[in-house]
């Protein structure tokens, strides 16, 4: 029975020929990542079990991204732990204010993660670096702090669907509306603890910022991962960001799946996840009137330049809507620091929006952009729950940066051809 790229990789790690779903393993680890909420507890249990240090102090991240610069008392007490944490064991790969990003788009910019690795991080959203051909999932923080001491990890073997990317995507679609697209096809629980392995010829027309994306939100459909196999354009990356070596993995022709679908990109359009679950999706021409209060553009799903740069396309020029707080968050610093170069900052800023430093903030419900009661945000971040960014009566609807853009002008849910 033939592996697939998941399997073969988890294989690898756990120093075994092959592996089949179900089975139980423990496996090295590459990395291991924690933030500035799911840290202070690992660095609390770690320190119950009295161990003398960290198995290796290049190979731990710790990111300030969450409520950094500190929102209040109880968020500059959980840096500080974490700022003690990382002196006191000299870990090389600790982020704070003035370097720091959003901990899943700043790792990639950093190398840290190259196709073949396996990462945990006590994040759900640890699963972007499958865009990379890595195995990477969140954890909670107990994982995080028994990976911290010891370098492994138990895992069971995850089961697999594929999903078979074909023809190319019309100029307004974006791996965020193939995601969003795909979760409403399975429901948020249809690829529950599986791996969810993007193929096909489709690909070739995705940049690496649409493969982020739609890694990163395997999670919202249960996926245990998500992974793409590694091409030119995925190599051509990691060479430029990276000095660590990889190891690329191919599923086996006899690989065994759960289910098989195939979704034509071509006939795909723009599409919004309505609240209050990201499977409750529409096409742009499903959605109706639907007024706004706030835009969000940003987040681990989409505060990267290319997010940036569709989004500056479709506001240049104009002026959001009257009664529109419109909230832009590179998701890092170089990204910041690129946008600015080349005008896009401008371009937000001219048409009457803000510009914040990389962070969480309003996608968790931190800050920088909290919701009241009945108020409605569209915005580009990953989940909608009630009460996700704010009131438990106000409204999340999911979308691209080119929707969330053409929105934020016209003042309701819109198409970019609108604008």
């Amino acid at each position: 029975m033939g592996m697939t790229m998941t399997q073969k990789i988890l294989a690898a790690h756990a120093g075994l020929e092959s592996v089949q779903a179900g089975q139980l393993i423990e496996a090295d680890l590459s990395l291991v990542l924690g933030n500035d909420i799911t840290s202070p507890v690992a660095i609390h249990e770690m320190e119950k079990m009295k161990t003398e240090g960290v198995f290796d102090k290049d190979k731990i991240a710790l990111v300030l991204d969450h409520f950094v610069p500190n929102k209040d008392i109880k968020s500059a007490q959980h840096c500080k732990c974490v700022r003690e944490f990382a002196c006191r064991h000299e870990i090389s790969n600790y982020f704070d204010v003035g370097e720091m990003g959003i901990e899943h788009a700043l790792l990639p910019e950093k190398g840290l993660t190259v196709a073949g690795d396996v990462i945990i991080g006590a994040d759900s959203h640890t699963c972007t670096y499958g865009a990379l051909g890595a195995f990477s999932t969140g954890v909670g923080s107990t994982d995080m702090a028994a990976g911290m001491a010891t370098g492994k990890a138990w895992f069971k073997v995850p089961s697999a669907i594929k999903f078979n990317l074909t023809g190319k995507p019309a100029k307004w679609i974006s791996g965020k509306d193939i995601i969003l697209h795909i979760i409403g096809m399975i429901g948020v629980d249809g690829a529950l603890y599986k791996s969810m392995e993007f193929v096909g010829d489709g690909i070739q027309y995705l940049s690496m910022d649409d493969r982020f994306t739609i890694a990163n939100m395997a999670i919202e459909g249960g996926g245990k991962n998500g992974i793409f196999p590694v091409d030119e354009k995925c190599e051509a990356y990691m060479k430029e960001h990276s000095m660590r070596p990889y190891k690329i993995y191919e599923a086996d022709a006899d690989a065994v799946y759960d289910e098989e679908y195939t979704i034509d990109l071509s006939a795909l359009k723009p599409t919004i996840a309505f609240p209050h679950l990201p499977e409750n999706t529409k096409t742009i021409d499903e959605v109706g009137e639907i007024k706004i209060d706030q835009v969000v553009i940003g987040s681990c799903t989409n505060g990267r330049l290319d997010d940036l740069r569709i989004a500056a396309e479709v506001m240049k020029g104009k002026k959001a809507a009257k009664g529109v707080r419109v909230i832009v968050i590179p998701a890092t610093q170089k990204i910041y620091l690129e946008a600015m170069e080349e005008g896009l900052l401008k371009t937000f800023i001219e048409a009457g929006a803000i510009v914040s430093t990389p962070t969480c903030g309003p996608c968790l419900g931190g800050y920088m952009g909290i919701l009241a009661e009945k108020e409605r945000c569209i915005s580009t971040t990953n989940r909608n729950f009630v009460g996700r960014m704010g009131h438990v009566e106000s409204e999340i609807y999911l979308a691209s940066p080119a929707v969330a853009a053409a929105s934020a002008i016209t003042g309701r849910i819109s198409s970019p051809d609108e604008c």
